[in-house]
């Protein structure tokens, strides 16, 4: 009778447990369609409840504005922060030449993207994982809201 040798019973099962971990990893991450989908809530949301009540409570980390890795941001036209569900500190900071790892002022591109695609866009740039807590290359959706721009971000 043939047996399976020992050390490919183990090659397989560190394999299995590898791709297992990686899909684990992946299911653990929010998805685009999240992120599209928690923007427009956000944005019903400050538009149903105000400014004031809305940007407290993604700034609050409200579980209805948190979902994984994914959370909301609000932005001024002039690139000051006004609601932030990571960072609280952020909020009342004027972060328009705010640049990610790579030297991209990303918040200044968002500011421009926002003023000519007020319909919603899509940005790359690298920013820290609340997660994972590293530089991680992430994708934000960003819809314009009269003055501000509502945004929300998924990490690749």
């Amino acid at each position: 009778m043939n047996r399976f040798p020992a050390s490919a019973l183990a090659g397989l099962t560190f394999a299995a447990a590898t791709l297992f971990g990686a899909t684990t990893a992946l299911a653990d991450n929010a998805t685009k369609d999240d992120a599209v989908a928690m923007v427009k809530k956000g944005v019903a949301y400050i538009k149903a409840n105000g400014r004031q009540k809305a940007y407290g409570e993604i700034t609050a980390k409200s579980p209805q504005f948190v979902k994984q890795d994914l959370y909301l941001v609000v932005y001024g036209l002039d690139g000051k922060c006004l609601a932030h569900g990571a960072n609280e500190k952020q909020v009342g900071r004027d972060l328009l030449e705010l640049k990610d790892i790579d030297g991209k002022a990303f918040i200044k591109e968002r500011v421009e993207l926002g003023k000519s695609k007020p319909n919603g866009f899509w940005q790359d740039y690298k920013f820290t994982n609340p997660t994972s807590k590293k530089i991680e290359p992430k994708q934000m959706y960003c819809e314009r809201l009269d003055d501000t721009i509502v945004c929300g971000g998924v990490y690749k």
